[in-house]
């Protein structure tokens, strides 16, 4: 079975990939459409990604086969055919038009539309709140009224609470990370390759690293040290990291060219480390090395069995610089965020207008018999 899932992501994160990973589950074929950035503009507000970004990092899921460039918002029968896809799929959330339509409305009379679960505590407007408390006033006076305001403006809006624009937590479970991990073992001929870093807010600049480090051998087994948010915080400082290590392990593990994670990775990567998992290379990207705690170099190891190398990915992006890219755009968002509240809010009063109503004409009906 031939599968499309539409995305409307103005950032892509473990939340989507979720999502794409329970629709290929669905079938054999998974094609994914991605909008350009001014079809999200127009009923979204400004994307965090640009097009040519948000195209690479969805190819970069391990479940999706095939992506399609530039899809239309709305969802048509028309373009199921296109794709000779049986049916598509989408997040339990609503996706509204500009004009409040249900985008889903046609595919859905027709039988072709499967939905699947979201991810419970991510959402793109919950991971641009947290970046927008990285602002200076939040590390020096939590009750500043900064801080109080963009508490307000992110998951507020009108009366009520939307349950999907709301700010909420992520409970990593075992099954989860089962469900993202490859399973798979490394084989005698693969080249065992070893990363380290924080890969906080997995964003493109990681993507494009990770694919020049599988480029490195014919048979690649990359493994990801992920250090704790704890030592995260030590050499990054302010708030980071954004997402804490139970994000960022799903995050890293969606991606198509990661073989294995360890979870709570030493800062130093020493004998015991190289040993166990019978490293070949070990590689890190143009971004500063910063010592350890004792101010030794934690690639001194690698370095001296001379199996360290630098990689340029030829990306530069940052978490640093997303953060500033939404920082850039705060007001934005804050208005976009409260905008796409206030419709939902409005079609949950109407879904809850028409439920009363059938019951009504239900009560009605059975009060004649």
């Amino acid at each position: 079975k031939f599968v499309h899932s539409f995305v409307n992501y103005d950032m892509v994160h473990y939340g989507h990939s979720n999502q794409l990973r329970q629709a290929k589950a669905m079938g054999d074929y998974l094609i994914v459409g991605v909008h350009t950035d001014a079809e999200i503009a127009k009923h979204k507000g400004p994307p965090v990604f640009t097009q040519e970004e948000r195209y690479k990092m969805v190819r970069a899921i391990k479940w999706v086969d095939e992506i399609v460039e530039g899809a239309p918002y709305v969802t048509t029968l028309e373009t199921l055919d296109k794709y000779s896809c049986d049916f598509c799929v989408h997040g339990d959330d609503i996706t509204l038009t500009v004009d409040g339509k249900d985008t889903y409305e046609e595919v859905k009379h027709a039988g072709r539309y499967r939905e699947c679960r979201r991810t419970q505590g991510v959402s793109t407007t919950d991971l641009v709140g947290r970046m927008l408390l990285m602002t200076k006033a939040h590390h020096s006076n939590m009750d500043s009224q900064h801080y109080q305001q963009h508490t307000d403006n992110f998951g507020k809006g009108p009366k009520g609470h939307s349950p999907w624009t709301g700010v909420s937590q992520f409970l990593q479970t075992s099954q989860k990370i089962i469900q993202f991990a490859s399973g798979k073992e490394p084989q005698p001929t693969d080249t065992i390759i070893y990363v380290a870093g924080a890969f906080d807010l997995f964003h493109i600049g990681h993507v494009d690293f990770l694919e020049m480090v599988y480029k490195q051998a014919e048979k690649p087994y990359v493994i990801v040290g992920l250090h704790f948010d704890q030592e995260v915080n030590r050499y990054k400082g302010k708030n980071y990291p954004i997402m804490n290590i139970h994000e960022r392990t799903l995050s890293v593990l969606a991606c198509r060219y990661v073989s294995e994670v360890v979870i709570g990775a030493p800062y130093a990567v020493g004998k015991d480390l190289l040993d166990h998992f019978k490293v070949d290379l070990v590689c890190h990207g143009k971004t500063e090395v910063f010592p350890d705690n004792d101010g030794s170099d934690p690639y001194a190891e690698p370095r001296k069995r001379g199996i360290f190398k630098t990689i340029d990915s030829g990306n530069s992006l940052t978490t640093d610089d997303i953060v500033q890219r939404i920082i850039e755009n705060r007001l934005q968002f804050e208005a976009r965020n409260q905008k796409k509240e206030a419709k939902e809010m409005a079609v949950i009063e109407a879904m809850k207008k028409r439920e009363q109503q059938e019951q009504q004409s239900e009560a009605t009906a059975q009060a004649a018999h």
